[in-house]
């Protein structure tokens, strides 16, 4: 139902109004000679405009590029910044830590680390709690102890899953049949080898892949996100508990981007029963963290295998692992900041952004949906939503993606780059969620005129 000669006919126009309205960002990007892809890092090259825009100051959920325009940062970070750009009580804690007690990274815990290990087994249910800095290695760790406590060496994933970098999770299923990601960079064995896969959704399919009796756990988003949100049906995830216990298996619950469903996010909003817990990002509240936790079952088994090391050079573990500064960013941003009743008023703000999509839909007739995670909407141009990751990953249209996100940035909205996902913070109003469905009917009156 979209007119393809005028949307890359708008596309072009949004391209060009962006250009002469970032003439800074346009040049740092051009000076980065020594960096490769010009970027920190290579996905910052994930833009709809053909160059990124500079970050000069954020704040809140509020971003302010180099040449001084404002936005409603919808993005935040990917979910890193779903507490809001700094906030208060982490920055406080962070000086107190950084400056005025000093001691980042001193290899010593500190009682910071106690509570936060507490707090997370309030939230999530699994008792025991170890630190990574990033989602990526909490799952690669997690991964690897799974291995040892069971012998059996392959990891179940969902198609079109994201777990971060794990090399075992870059599997897919492509007319059935198990194989590596499309664009899987350098990877050091082939995936299947490694990793068995199922789609989000299908029962009978993990059941098949489970009966090998080779899977020493099934790690998944409790919803797919990354690919777009992929919401469960009835019984699915009950199901999947059921199976994994059957052929005994360990469940991971990733709660990275899932997290916006509440404060021990989908864990805890439906009361889910995984054997280990694996979360990044938001926790720290802008600062790297990341942890991953277990059942104590798991926890005085593992404990009990004497030719594991666990403490020197075994494969898990970092030394910034723990470090005292993201601890204490941890431990202000779950006591302070991203707490019960800050979700309370997140997944509001999301409920009114869904409605607000939902009526430019209805009012173009267009055949889109919204999926929402607590604090997170996502936008998607197929109805109904799809219900698997391949499902998902077809339904993808980047000329439109594109379009929808240069057109919004021109106006002072980011959506998350990588797809069409807004999160909100604890200090997102309803003033720039109503902002978003004007700036969005707009740019949807224009296509379908």
């Amino acid at each position: 139902m979209v007119d393809r000669d005028r949307l890359h006919a708008l596309l072009a126009r949004e391209r060009a109004a962006f250009e002469a309205r970032n003439p800074r960002s346009e040049d740092a990007y051009a000076q980065a000679a020594h960096l490769f892809g010009k970027v920190p890092m290579t996905w910052m090259n994930k833009t709809a405009a053909g160059f990124p825009l500079y970050l000069a100051h954020a704040r809140g959920a509020t971003v302010t590029d180099l040449d001084g325009h404002e936005y409603t940062d919808f993005c935040l970070g990917d979910t890193a910044a779903m507490a809001g750009h700094s906030p208060s009580p982490v920055t406080r804690a962070v000086h107190e830590r950084f400056i005025t007690s000093g001691g980042a990274c001193a290899m010593l815990p500190t009682t910071d680390a106690t509570w936060v290990g507490a707090e997370l087994t309030r939230r999530f249910g699994v008792s025991e709690w170890s630190f990574a800095l990033t989602a990526t290695d909490a799952n690669r760790w997690a991964i690897r102890l799974l291995r040892a406590l069971t012998g059996r060496p392959k990891i179940l994933f969902n198609s079109y899953c994201y777990h971060g970098s794990v090399d075992e999770s870059l599997i897919v299923l492509e007319a059935g049949r198990p194989q590596s990601r499309a664009g899987n960079v350098g990877a050091p064995v082939d995936v299947t080898l490694t990793s068995r896969v199922a789609e989000y959704n299908d029962l009978d399919g993990l059941e098949r892949e489970l009966a090998h009796g080779d899977v020493a756990a099934v790690v998944m988003e409790p919803a797919l996100t990354n690919i777009g949100i992929v919401l469960p049906e009835p019984g699915y995830l009950a199901g999947v508990r059921e199976l994994t216990r059957r052929y005994g298996t360990y469940l991971v619950n990733d709660e990275t981007h899932t997290f916006s469903a509440g404060p021990g996010g989908a864990t805890g909003a439906w009361g889910l029963e995984p054997d280990v817990v694996t979360i990044g990002k938001a926790i720290g509240g802008g600062i790297p963290a990341a942890a991953y936790g277990l059942s104590a079952e798991i926890a005085s088994t593992v404990g009990t295998i004497e030719d594991l090391d666990l403490v020197d050079m075994g494969g898990v573990g970092g030394t910034l692992a723990g470090n005292a500064l993201s601890v204490a960013a941890t431990r202000a941003t779950l006591e302070h900041v991203l707490t019960d009743a800050a979700f309370a008023t997140m997944s509001a703000l999301a409920s009114r952004f869904a409605d607000g999509v939902q009526r430019v839909i209805d009012a173009h007739g267009l055949p889109w949906s919204v999926s929402r995670l607590g604090a997170r909407v996502e936008y998607r141009f197929a109805a109904p939503a799809p219900r698997t990751g391949t499902g998902s990953a077809a339904a993808a249209d980047a000329d439109l993606e594109d379009y929808l996100h240069v057109f919004l940035a021109n106006r002072g909205i980011l959506l998350t780059p990588f797809h069409n996902m807004a999160l909100m913070s604890p200090v997102t109003t309803e003033e720039q969620v109503d902002h978003h469905e004007q700036v969005f009917a707009e740019a949807v009156a224009q296509l379908r005129a």
